[in-house]
């Protein structure tokens, strides 16, 4: 079951990794959607820095499980944050953005019991 675990971990912090990236390269269309979700500009980098840092967390926690064990449901917390932020802002076709990202990241939380 380590296996599954390692799988589905690595690309949940992948993704976290690829999330951070579209932050930062396509920061202005980044503000802009931010901005209809009704939040201020300076947002964006802390953001971005806490989804690289989950993906950092879920890496070394395959090493240091306590680690990844926090990173998983730190991460799991953002993306119900952003899937709440973007249903608060009545933006329902933007729903789906963050469902693959909570999805792994839920995933390796949930494996991790079996690991």
């Amino acid at each position: 079951m380590f296996v599954a675990y390692a799988v589905v971990t690595i690309l949940a912090a992948a993704a976290a990794f690829a999330a951070t990236g579209f932050d930062i390269v396509k920061a202005e269309q980044v503000h802009e959607t931010m901005r209809g979700y009704g939040l201020p500009r300076w947002t964006l980098n802390p953001l971005a820095i806490l989804k690289a840092l989950g993906g950092l967390g879920l890496l070394i926690g395959l090493a240091y499980p306590p680690l990844g064990l926090t990173a998983a449901l730190c991460l799991v917390l953002y993306f119900l944050g952003a899937e709440i932020t973007i249903v608060r802002a009545k933006l329902y076709a933007d729903i789906a953005y963050p469902m693959p990202y909570l999805l792994l990241s839920a995933g390796s939380l949930a494996l991790f019991a079996y690991a």
